[in-house]
């Protein structure tokens, strides 16, 4: 696709290269996610580097599971599109080398059923519970926390790591019903649930007021976060955030 200098790629032409729908563009425009470069007389959109760009930035963090409000977010608050480009690539990697591990024992599982053989429970679950995020917590925490934490989960047999994943589900939603009745933070409903909450991070680690708070923000501010949390209900890591921030000076503090 080559552009015309003086009036960039046409819509159908953005479209056909990005295999996104002109109709996605469109609404892309509408909701102030990537409006086109100028419009011409005729009405219609055309679109520069700077739009393609960002475009192939929406559909990397589209990738990662993040809702388009999400997405915008995130693209407002980088203001150099180098170093956020090396971020994604970072993540894309990152999920590609646990999707390799995760093939792997699962062509382990293959081979021995095809050979007729048992394998242990660890070995059928072996890397599906690798832990994305490990490298930012020992930044923020340090080692003895992540360790410690690590340590605990280890510890754990499969029917306590099924109920503790178990909790995590219900907890979300459990906030997502309070997000839903669009109930304010510091509603009791909604502190129950962030107890709730802070119970179940406590079987990994306890951390103190600041720290929780901490933990919040960075379900906003890592998008890997949000978007996990905002796959149930839009908006609610932020709604968890606001939540926390209550609890730890009212519980924790």
């Amino acid at each position: 696709m080559k552009q015309d200098e003086a009036a960039g790629w046409t819509i159908s032409e953005v479209a056909k290269a990005s295999k996104v729908s002109s109709r996605t563009l469109r609404h892309y425009d509408h909701m102030g996610l990537l409006e086109p470069a100028h419009t011409g007389p005729n009405g219609y959109r055309f679109y520069g580097q700077r739009e393609l760009l960002r475009l192939q930035r929406i559909l990397l963090l589209r990738e990662l599971g993040l809702g388009l409000e999400t997405i915008g977010e995130v693209l407002d608050g980088q203001a150099d599109p180098v170093e956020a480009l090396a971020v994604h690539k970072e993540w894309l990697l990152a999920e590609r080398d646990r999707l390799d591990r995760m093939s792997r024992t699962v062509d382990a599982t293959i081979a021995a059923l095809r050979q007729g053989e048992n394998m242990t429970a660890e070995n059928i679950f072996k890397d599906f519970d690798n832990n994305p995020y490990e490298s930012e917590a020992r930044q923020r925490w340090g080692d003895q926390a992540v360790d410690a934490s690590n340590a605990r989960h280890a510890a754990m047999t499969l029917d306590q790591k099924q109920a503790f994943m178990e909790e995590y589900a219900a907890v979300n939603e459990d906030l997502a019903r309070c997000l839903d009745a669009a109930l304010p933070a510091d509603d009791p409903a909604v502190q129950a649930a962030v107890e709730r909450h802070y119970a179940w991070i406590c079987l990994s680690w306890t951390p103190s007021a600041e720290s929780y708070v901490g933990l919040g923000q960075m379900y906003v501010d890592d998008p890997r976060f949000t978007a996990n949390y905002d796959k149930v209900r839009p908006g609610l890591a932020s709604y968890l955030r606001e939540g926390i921030k209550i609890y730890a000076a009212e519980k924790l503090s």
